[in-house]
């Protein structure tokens, strides 16, 4: 694939270009397109969209997308819009910009593409949407025309400049397509407007919040829509709009109301903030929208100019997604316990587009423990599809640091969280044995060895050095005294549990003999911090307690008073307790705090206690609250986080899991599952879950039994016996 970019625009950073190669298709019939640039592009072919991108990607390891698409016989126009962001994004590390595309007939010959190219009129770096974005349109559209358009004249255009971009070698993304899809929004708002605040360029986010709606003091000066796009998700807009030459259109976009307003400042981002869109319209008749999507659930249309003249003839939005429809299901009768399901399939779906991202507002950062914590259960509990757990856990072990530890954020912005990095060994595992994926499973060893020698390396007698990268628990996560925090001493031990059966799988018996030394070692570091502080529940702390008892360093009587002690701990905390602190912010540490994101960890060994009774009126009375601040699941139990975090929805697989009953195990036979069916006190129904390469099994539940339905044949292993479930055929566990 050859790349290029515009002669005029390499000495002018940050500018936006556009590019158009004419063609011949010598038949109707199938095509093959790959598309690959660095940061934002759109892909059109006569007119209509293609795709946008690039998926997200590390310089030395660099991935394009391939579409199979249709063409008729005859002359065809491919156009890119691309935006030369020049600056490190959650999505990409800044470097030069440049666009390729290649185009293949059915028979695999490829078809010549001369790119022209010019400038295009938006104001480089006008706003940051926010300093882990890029940056907001300010975008002049009387001069840029619809040069997509198959009769455009570009006879004034330049031919594009070849350029060869410092990268490896090229891949094909291991991924679906991302199309799409219309959003149903509702428009909750309109009237007049007048300005406020001066000058128009001092301050654009305030500026745009601080202007009169519908306030009779002041002459109007231009209209305001407001809409509400049902749940915060990535979007772009459309819009039809005849008005004046030169008037203003701003759009702004939010997660929540402020004072029943649209707010474009995005909270907790490290800095300033303008989540807003703006644009100088033609003369007559605009058909526009922006290039680069946005995240929201509220979007606010400001139009100033003699509204007498102005006409919005449509406004539309299109959410970019990877999944549709989950495949999965969760259905029991209980209206509130189904939408709690509901809500975390929801939120994993505005989560997901090139890669599994933190919330598709303030960041789009592929963090590791996103991908690996409650992301991979969602994944293949609700959705089936496991190309997008693969590629974060691939790019984890890409980006990993030089002194091997993976990373915990990539491959834009790469951060190292020796937490995440010890998640990812056990997330491996798991990955292996929902897939089956030995190709992965035996590519990823070498970054487990070099990641796992990387903290034996900063392991002494008192434990794991706090020097370690960070230390990520808990938001709110209080450490424990000492030289070693004993939080990431239980990851550590999780993680070499699962490195030993990997290093057996692999055969290598002298780096399990390692693994099973170190695992030693940690034990004893364990053991003695909980001996010595034995009975002393406060102090040990709510997470190490979870942690540990998780870990088996508690039996017989101990084991129960941990538990009573968790559930103690979750009973005293906000949302059950309606006084207690708040985390309000991530500087708001407090051990009497509870989070969606440890609950990952600390129900399901609750559930494999025998407290499904208890976990489920904590999915009801906490998840029950969030349920009621939005549609989709915050951040945290406070409001004044991301109002959108797929982190949160560990409700959605554990249902899935304990109550339907199958854990997927593709590493013991194809289409294969481990039962694992726990009891809860009156939750019965009806579900799905998907299997492995196709297929769903339909599942008839109740408190301690459920019957199975599969559409293809699977192998179900109850207490290590396998049990043959014949497509169409019913049976009971």
């Amino acid at each position: 694939m050859k790349f290029y970019w515009t002669r005029a625009a390499r000495a002018n950073i940050g500018c936006y270009a556009g590019f158009r190669a004419k063609f011949c298709a010598e038949s109707a019939g199938g095509y093959t397109l790959r598309v690959f640039g660095a940061s934002w592009f759109s892909v059109r072919i006569d007119g209509e969209f293609i795709t946008e991108g690039p998926c997200r990607f590390p310089a030395a390891y660099p991935e394009y997308e391939e579409l199979k698409i249709s063409l008729g016989a005859g002359e065809h126009v491919l156009a890119a819009r691309v935006h030369d962001e020049h600056v490190s994004t959650r999505l990409l590390a800044e470097m030069p910009p440049f666009f390729g595309a290649q185009l293949l007939d059915g028979a695999g010959k490829e078809i010549p593409l001369s790119f022209r190219t010019r400038e295009l009129a938006y104001a480089p770096h006008f706003r940051r949407i926010n300093p882990q974005l890029g940056w907001s349109e300010d975008c002049d559209l009387s001069a840029v025309p619809f040069f997509e358009s198959p009769g455009f004249d570009d006879s004034a255009w330049e031919e594009a400049v070849p350029v060869t971009p410092e990268i490896g070698a090229l891949s094909k993304a291991r991924l679906g397509h991302i199309r799409p899809r219309a959003v149903d929004a509702l428009k909750i708002g309109e009237g007049v407007l007048a300005e406020n605040f001066g000058y128009e360029n001092d301050d654009v986010p305030a500026r745009f919040y601080l202007r009169y709606l519908n306030d009779e003091t002041y002459p109007q000066e231009g209209i305001w829509l407001r809409y509400d796009l049902g749940k915060v998700r990535l979007f772009r807009f459309t819009a039809e709009i005849d008005a004046p030459a030169g008037t203003l259109f701003e759009i702004a976009y939010a997660e929540t109301l402020q004072n029943g307003r649209v707010s474009p400042l995005i909270t907790l981002s490290a800095g300033d903030s303008c989540n807003l869109d703006r644009y100088r319209l033609a003369e007559g008749k605009n058909s526009f929208g922006n290039l680069t999507p946005r995240g929201g659930r509220y979007a606010e249309i400001h139009i100033l100019g003699d509204a007498d003249k102005i006409r919005v003839r449509s406004v539309n939005f299109l959410e970019r997604t990877y999944f549709g429809a989950p495949c999965g299901a969760f259905e029991s009768g209980d209206e509130l316990l189904d939408k709690i399901w509901r809500i975390g399939a929801e939120t994993f779906r505005s989560c997901s587009e090139d890669a599994l991202v933190d919330n598709p507002t303030r960041e789009r950062g592929e963090w590791t423990g996103d991908v690996i914590g409650a992301g991979i259960e969602i994944c293949n509990a609700a959705f089936g599809d496991m190309r997008m757990i693969r590629r974060g856990l691939v790019q984890a072990a890409q980006c990993a640091a030089e002194d091997g530890c993976v990373a915990g954020l990539c491959p834009g912005g790469v951060g190292y969280l020796s937490t995440y990095a010890l998640q990812w060994v056990r997330a491996s595992l798991k990955f292996f044995r929902m897939t089956g994926d030995r190709e992965y499973f035996t590519w990823a060893f070498d970054a487990a060895k070099r990641n796992m020698r990387y903290f034996a390396e900063n392991f002494t007698n008192a434990g794991c050095s706090r020097d370690v990268h960070w230390a990520f628990v808990d938001w709110g996560y209080v450490t424990n005294e000492g030289e070693s925090d004993m939080g990431v001493n239980l990851h550590l031990h999780n993680a070499l549990r699962a490195y030993v059966d990997w290093c057996e799988w692999m055969g290598d018996t002298k780096e399990k003999a390692f693994a099973e030394e170190f695992l030693g070692r940690v034990r004893a570091v364990i053991a003695a911090y909980l001996v010595k502080n034995a009975g002393e529940w406060e102090k040990i702390g709510m997470h190490r307690a979870v942690l540990a008892l998780g870990e088996g360093f508690f039996e017989g009587q101990e084991a129960k008073d941990c538990v009573a002690y968790v559930k103690r701990h979750y009973l005293s905390c906000f949302p059950n307790d309606m006084s207690a602190p708040r985390l309000g912010a991530p500087d708001k540490n407090n051990p009497r705090l509870i989070t969606p994101y440890f609950s990952h960890f600390a129900f399901p060994i609750l559930w494999q206690a025998g407290e499904g009774d208890f976990v489920i009126s904590q999915y009801k009375t906490c998840w029950g609250w969030l349920a009621a601040q939005d549609n989709t699941w915050l951040e945290v139990f406070d409001g004044r986080w991301s109002h959108c975090h797929q982190w949160s929805g560990c409700p959605t697989w554990q249902l899935s899991r304990y109550c339907l009953g199958l854990m997927p195990r593709e590493d013991l036979a194809p289409r294969a599952f481990e039962y694992c069916k726990l009891p809860a006190r009156g939750v019965e129904g009806t579900g799905k879950l998907p299997v492995a390469g196709g297929g769903t099994v339909e599942v008839r539940f109740g408190e301690d039994f459920a019957e199975y339905t599969p559409d293809v044949d699977i192998t179900v292993y109850k207490n290590g016996v396998p049990c043959t479930v014949k497509a169409g055929e019913s049976k009971m566990f």
